[in-house]
């Protein structure tokens, strides 16, 4: 079990959780990690660091930068940027790392650090281990050089423009002729969406876009998508297109006002590839997480789907080894293999628009046979969700829901990979019948592990 990495790397309310002292750690021996194999010593080791524009991003960058000069590696600050465009950049540069200051779709208090390796993915538990028993030696016996050895740092000013140079040249044609609204969250992608699509000759307006890194997330972008329905109805829009803090995740809004999730876009993204006969395997790679409907819809059409536990990464390791090239989650990380190796909110939006644009439909049209299953998530707080599965009183209430749900519906029960919550969820034919479930369980929960 790791103790500080995550599902998304290693996150905490900053200056308290995940401190300065923990981001110079962090940079020290993650850097040395992800460096040490380095095939050609003769040149020091370069590490690419960005992050989104929360007001504890510059106070941790600082810190983690520190740590990676203290072991001899070379740093090209990026500045703001998505995580995406730090995935694409180390490929693009040739560099031997990433790290990104980001805690993604979290409330502005919270803050993180993800690391990437050389190819751009994030990392194995195997090397996130690693990192962890390097941090917790009784002693620091990492290189530390005083003079020659020590590392410097280099401004990288064009990236944000390299990257999305590439991202536009993965649409063969111009996106005129389509309204949409384009919410940036008051996050890394809030300085760069005007730029996209002007470049893409897009009929769009922006909100959300002012960021003063107090006021990522907040009711904003695509965990809070209300602003984003209300400018698309008001404005007569075909589309809305709500990114998160660090911008891996898209959210969209059809013409009517109605939030179209992960799920759905990949729905409308998979069914478009498959009928122009791209979609490898004709399989969208999902996580148990995703709506039973897609599942259903993607069968009608004669397509599949392959589940992995919650996380993109692993959406990722399942695409990668099986030959698939379209995955992703519910929560709007949507993984188009074909272009990226990550999840990429704003290149997730152009190809939604695409596919509207080439087929001439709009967003409800093309989800027409898309119908979804009732589901309902509960975040429960407990004490410590490591020992959930342990506990025989919370066990006997999921199989006895189970048992009543049989084939028309699903149970899952999961703790967060970064905070102390036992997630509950479930589906079924009628939403009484979901709530009634799902609440029958959470009340197990908080009796046996609920925290006060």
């Amino acid at each position: 079990m790791l103790k500080y990495f995550g599902t998304d790397g290693v996150r905490g309310i900053a200056n308290k959780c995940l401190t300065p002292e923990m981001a110079f750690k962090l940079g020290r021996c993650g850097g040395y990690v992800l460096t040490q194999h380095k095939e050609d010593k003769t040149q020091p080791a370069k590490v690419l660091v960005g992050r989104d524009p929360r007001i504890s991003g510059q106070m941790l960058q600082y810190a983690l930068i520190s740590g990676l000069l203290s072991v001899g590696i070379e740093v090209l600050n990026l500045g703001v940027i998505t995580t995406p465009g730090v995935s694409y950049l180390i490929r693009a540069q040739g560099v031997d790392a990433g790290i990104q200051v980001s805690a993604s779709h979290n409330p502005v208090e919270d803050n993180g650090i993800k690391f990437f390796g050389s190819d751009g993915y994030k990392l194995s538990d195997k090397t996130e281990e690693e990192i962890e028993k390097l941090i917790d030696a009784p002693e620091d016996k990492l290189p530390r050089p005083s003079a020659k050895g020590l590392g410097i740092v280099e401004e990288f000013p064009e990236a944000a423009s390299k990257y999305l140079q590439f991202i536009e040249q993965t649409i063969p044609e111009e996106l005129d002729g389509i309204k949409v609204v384009v919410d940036g969250g008051y996050g890394a992608s809030a300085k760069l969406i005007s730029r996209l699509f002007a470049d893409m000759n897009a009929d769009f307006t922006t909100i959300n876009t002012d960021a003063n890194g107090l006021n990522i997330n907040d009711h904003a972008g695509s965990t809070h998508p209300e602003k984003l329905q209300k400018e698309v109805v008001a404005q007569g829009a075909q589309l809305g297109l709500a990114f998160d803090g660090d911008a891996d995740r898209c959210i969209a809004v059809d013409e009517k006002g109605n939030i179209v999730d992960g799920d759905q876009i990949m729905y409308v993204l998979g069914t478009f590839m498959a009928e122009n006969g791209r979609l490898k395997k004709d399989t969208i790679v999902t996580t148990v997480m995703s709506n039973f409907g897609l599942k259903k819809a993607l069968e009608a059409k004669g397509l599949k789907n392959v589940r992995t536990k919650v996380g993109d990464r692993y959406v990722s390791e399942e695409m990668i080894k099986s030959g698939y090239n379209l995955g992703g989650e519910q929560s709007g990380h949507v993984i188009m293999f074909d272009y990226h190796i990550t999840g990429d909110g704003m290149l997730t939006g152009l190809h939604l628009l695409y596919v509207m644009k080439k087929t001439g439909k709009s967003l409800s049209e093309l989800l027409k046979d898309f119908k979804e299953y009732p589901q309902r998530l509960i975040n429960v707080p407990v004490v410590h969700k490591e020992t959930w599965q342990q506990n025989e009183r919370i066990m006997k209430a999921i199989d006895t829901v189970e048992k009543e749900l049989g084939d028309n519906g699903r149970v899952l029960v999961r703790p967060s990979g970064t905070q102390s919550l036992l997630r509950v969820m479930a589906e079924g034919p009628d939403k009484e019948t979901v709530d009634r479930y799902t609440e029958q369980i959470a009340d197990v929960v908080r009796a046996e592990m609920g925290a006060e």
